[in-house]
């Protein structure tokens, strides 16, 4: 099969680059990157050099977890072919990411060989390149990091259960109930309630089973379902509830009630 790469890049998350590979067969001399880079090979195997117990053969569903400034290559076997995928995240963003959590730096290049860590990297990056919003594409990557950290770092604590989640959340989910229409940030409603921005992601997952852009998304949704009930002009409604134009409202409503505004409002 053909070889192939592509990249995905976008200005609203100047921290994140990702890359996909196909059938490569590219060869890199020993390396480092400025950023903090997270790898996993999809097929074939690579022999991978820049761990602690030295040059090591990787296969298909392996993840590398490589700090920044760590001197490292990954290369296909002789004479063969391999697909893989490469996130590389600014360090300053991931520092203050784990410094709202308290988790710990890694210092060492980690492969993890499981199942269910691979498959969450595939989602995310799946994901990243998707048409999804840049807030849920935030949200889910943060949601990566954390868990991972707290995959490798027994230190991290569990996340909290469903009681303690609701309860804290509860002044954000009035505000946002009661609030209007105006998007919160994560740092917004992360402050509000005074956790990290991966807490509130995993506190508003277990009680509301959403990630909060969703959650008031779905707000916004519900709003407009009543507007169009109503009688109320598409557009206005559009205006009114913080859409970015017409078009988008509908998109919008489309992802939420599975048919357009106009059909709803038959």
């Amino acid at each position: 099969m053909e070889a192939s790469t592509e990249f995905w890049r976008d200005p609203a998350l100047p921290y994140i680059e990702s890359r996909r590979a196909c059938h490569s067969r590219a060869c890199y001399k020993s390396h480092s990157h400025p950023t903090f880079s997270i790898g996993a090979v999809d097929q074939g195997r690579s022999h991978f050099t820049g761990a602690a117990g030295g040059p090591t053969l990787i296969q298909a569903g392996t993840v590398v977890f490589v700090p920044a400034a760590c001197v490292h290559s990954c290369n296909p076997l002789p004479n063969t072919a391999w697909s893989y995928q490469m996130l590389h995240l600014d360090t300053a963003w991931l520092k203050t990411l784990r410094q709202e959590s308290g988790t710990r730096e890694r210092k060492d290049v980690a492969l993890i060989s499981d199942a269910s860590v691979y498959a969450r990297f595939c989602r995310l990056n799946a994901f990243l390149f998707s048409a999804a919003s840049v807030d849920e594409k935030e949200a889910v990557l943060i949601e990566f990091i954390g868990d991972c950290d707290s995959y490798a770092q027994e230190t991290i604590a569990s996340p909290e259960p469903a009681t303690l989640a609701r309860n804290r959340l509860k002044p954000v989910l009035a505000c946002l109930q009661h609030g209007g229409v105006v998007i919160g940030s994560l740092a917004e409603l992360a402050k509000m309630a005074n956790m990290s921005r991966y807490q509130l992601i995993r506190a508003f997952r277990t009680s509301t089973g959403m990630t909060p852009h969703s959650y008031q998304l779905n707000l916004r949704i519900n709003q407009a379902r009543a507007g169009l009930r109503s009688g109320e002009a598409m557009a206005e409604l559009a205006y009114r509830l913080g859409f970015a134009d017409q078009s988008h409202f509908q998109r919008v409503f489309k992802a939420y009630v599975g048919v357009t505004p106009g059909l709803y409002r038959l």
